[in-house]
């Protein structure tokens, strides 16, 4: 089923509204939609690498505004829709060391995890429910959504078909090589103070807790 879903999405590439699918893909996948919207960007950018940061434009407004909407059940639906959700797309074990992360990190995480493979989804829903700042959560969304969207953008402009296979295969570490660079200096400042062993010690605590 999960292929027959890809196969769909990737068909949308060559729809003549492609930047339309693209951003309602972009916009559901950050709150319930479990198909990632890179293929169908890395597609769209092969095929006219000229839009190519168009494109990542597009995604990445759209997956903000996709972003509000699971902070939007995970403030307010959490009882109803959001453990539903949450367990439908295997997320039920995640969700309380997300929860925690957040608790202690806040923005750093979301613009850290959010610009991963790591579910988006998971990170608006939980920020939801921890009733995170809005504004703090905008603008660690931008962030995060600007990396993860625009170094597929960038990287076709530049490259185009011969930087497909890379994209394709390596696309996870590419991005978080470039978050580190990014964000390095509050990962060094957290590792140096101990906060980082205390807060996973306490994340894993609180995940192993929420299993019982």
């Amino acid at each position: 089923m999960l292929r027959r879903l890809y196969d769909w999405t990737m068909a949308k590439a060559v729809h003549p509204h492609a930047e339309g699918w693209l951003a309602t893909f972009a916009f559901v996948e950050a709150s319930f939609f479990p198909i990632p919207p890179h293929p169908l960007l890395g597609i769209m950018c092969l095929a006219e690498p000229k839009k190519a940061i168009r494109f990542a434009v597009i995604a990445t407004f759209a997956s903000v505004l996709g972003g509000l909407l699971g902070y939007a059940i995970g403030h307010f639906l959490y009882d109803t829709i959001g453990t539903q959700l949450l367990a439908l797309l295997g997320l039920t074990e995640s969700f309380p060391r997300a929860a925690c992360y957040l608790r202690e990190y806040g923005a750093e995480i979301i613009m850290i995890k959010g610009a991963t493979p790591i579910p988006f989804k998971l990170l608006t829903i939980t920020a939801g429910f921890i009733s995170m700042p809005l504004l703090t959560f905008v603008a660690a969304s931008v962030v995060s959504r600007a990396i993860s969207f625009m170094i597929v953008g960038v990287l076709f402009r530049m490259f185009g078909a011969p930087i497909k296979a890379f994209i394709d295969k390596y696309l996870g570490l590419a991005t978080a090589g470039f978050v580190v660079v990014v964000v390095g200096g509050f990962i060094a400042a957290t590792m140096l103070t101990g906060g980082s062993d205390q807060a996973s010690a306490k994340c894993a605590a609180a995940a192993q807790v929420a299993l019982l």
